[in-house]
């Protein structure tokens, strides 16, 4: 693990997205709420969360960073879904994996909860696909000057 002491405690952000390719029907039971596992979106959203906080236990050389805040947000489109994690923490190094680890885990999740309804015949998946896993924002900021 990297050595952070020196570092000042300060506003970290990063804001990571990704996207999963889903059939149209699939895409259409997720909007119905006709998924057999239930509410895609809201049990993704929670997983990406825990996710978000679980970082350190799963990439060894991330640092155990007091999170402070996570918005997961979706955009559905018609040929999947759109995922977006931001995350915020006063600390001493940046919070880009627990983005990217939080944003990863809402797509599995999604993946998981709806792979019965993109199977094909052999039981394989041939148009489900995850892509374009990237941070999009990483910043810091002294926001001490505006008294938070």
């Amino acid at each position: 693990m990297i050595d952070i002491s020196g570092k000042e405690v300060v506003l970290r952000t990063a804001v990571a997205s990704g996207f999963i390719r889903l059939k149209g029907s699939t895409m259409s039971a997720i909007r119905d709420h006709s998924v057999k596992k239930g509410d895609v979106l809201e049990v993704a959203r929670t997983a990406g969360m825990f996710a978000v906080k679980r970082t350190p236990e799963t990439i060894p050389h991330c640092h155990n960073i007091p999170i402070e805040s996570v918005r997961i947000d979706f955009v559905e489109k018609d040929d999947g879904i759109e995922a977006r994690c931001r995350v915020s923490a006063h600390y001493r190094t940046g919070v880009e994996m627990e983005a990217l680890n939080g944003v990863s885990v809402a797509l599995l999740t999604i993946w998981d909860m709806t792979k019965y309804l993109e199977k094909d015949d052999t039981g394989n998946y041939p148009s489900t696909r995850m892509s374009d896993i990237v941070v999009e924002l990483k910043e810091k900021s002294d926001d001490r000057s505006q008294g938070t």
